[in-house]
């Protein structure tokens, strides 16, 4: 259903088809136009042959890995296998390296990841969001048996993602959709205000008698307020690394392009103290960066998530003081009166060179701004 949305809502077919292609399994997909409840959609449908034998995690990242997939689309869907890896190993209580996909290791399960994680990189948006998740009600059968709705390794993706009300008797929600949501998704509620540019319905294969078994997916243009912008945090968990490894590995990132790089004392798995090393960087920096974490740091992996932020409307200036030019900066909102901040570089080499205390320094120039004329554009915006 993700991937008839997807093609519904202008994605290139061709571009999932050859990607599913490199892949080199023995399946077909195929789109179609169909109706569900009189309402158009687009159906996905992979033709493959039964398969006997799972794989394992390690089997399916060496068929991503080997395929013609760009980065971000690699990475994309190795993060979705690994969170359901992840969800399967606690559910069986089984370490992640010994986990053997059941229904989400056949051919047409890798195609709907594969094909989704291309699908949705190639939508070049900043952010995913979805409604409450419907699952359905009743029971399943799988690979392990007879199980509840939902079924075990889905309950376990879904952890910390609303669940919407359903009294439809059949599996709404998979542990493929699970996993696609819960990678992608920042935030689940209702439809945020937002100009629709287009709609994609991808629909399932049975006709539901109570309403459309179709997935919407809105595609659309959130207008920030001023001085807002949208930037990405890259995040790791460290424990075994001495402190100036890290010290180094954040004036590196800094050096690289970071707008910023800090860490955060935090209690890890077995009651390990740990740092957590956050990065805060432009989308174009996001590789380089994460290319410097992996060098110098023994993390196995890295959170990546967009953020907005609002800024305050900045301008840099210099004021005259006993103890030479101080540069600084102001910062202001529209309507309001800036404020002044001296560079510390400044007005740290003024201290040295005047054998006098930094916060001096620092008290001459904040009455150095106070004296000197707001500059017009500033004050009108």
């Amino acid at each position: 259903m993700t991937l008839g949305a997807l093609v519904d809502a202008g994605v290139e077919p061709g571009l999932i088809l050859s990607a599913i292609a490199s892949l080199g399994l023995p399946c077909e997909l195929t789109f179609e136009t169909v109706r569900r409840a009189g309402f158009r959609a687009t159906h996905a449908k992979v033709l493959a042959p039964e398969e006997q034998s799972h794989r394992y995690l390690r089997q399916i990242e060496a068929l991503i890995e080997k395929s013609t997939l760009t980065p971000r689309q690699r990475d994309l869907s190795l993060k979705i296998f690994h969170r359901l890896g992840e969800a399967e190993a606690a559910v069986h209580g089984i370490d992640l390296n010994r986990i053997h996909f059941h229904e989400v290791g056949a051919v047409d399960s890798i195609v709907d990841i594969v094909g989704a994680a291309v699908g949705l990189e190639s939508l070049g948006v900043e952010r995913f969001e979805s409604s409450p998740v419907p699952t359905g009600v009743g029971s399943v059968k799988a690979a392990h048996g007879l199980m509840p709705l939902p079924a075990p390794g889905t309950a376990e993706l879904l952890k910390g993602i609303p669940l919407a009300e359903s009294s439809v008797r059949m599996e709404l929600t998979t542990p493929t959709g699970a996993a696609i949501l819960g990678t992608v998704c920042e935030r689940f509620g209702p439809l945020p205000a937002m100009t629709i540019e287009s709609i994609g319905l991808g629909a399932g294969t049975k006709d539901l008698p109570t309403q459309a078994n179709i997935l919407r997916l809105f595609v659309g243009t959130i207008e920030l307020p001023s001085g807002a912008d949208r930037v990405w945090v890259l995040e790791t968990n460290l424990d075994d690394l001495p402190g100036e490894v890290v010290g180094y590995t954040t004036e590196q990132l800094m050096a690289a392009g970071a707008l910023d790089a800090f860490v955060t004392a935090i209690q890890m798995k077995k009651n390990r103290p740990g740092v957590m090393l956050s990065v805060i960087c432009e989308e174009p920096r996001i590789l380089d960066l994460e290319a410097i974490m992996f060098r110098e740091t023994t993390t196995l992996g890295i959170r990546r998530y967009p953020v907005s932020r609002h800024k305050l409307r900045r301008k840099a200036v210099q004021v005259e003081t006993k103890y030479g030019v101080i540069r600084g900066k102001l910062g202001w909102i529209d309507g309001r009166p800036p404020a002044f901040s001296p560079e510390h570089d400044d007005c740290a080499r003024a201290a040295a060179t005047h054998q006098v205390a930094l916060r001096e320094v620092s008290e001459a120039a904040y009455e150095a701004y106070k004296l000197s004329a707001t500059p017009p554009d500033v004050t009108t915006g």
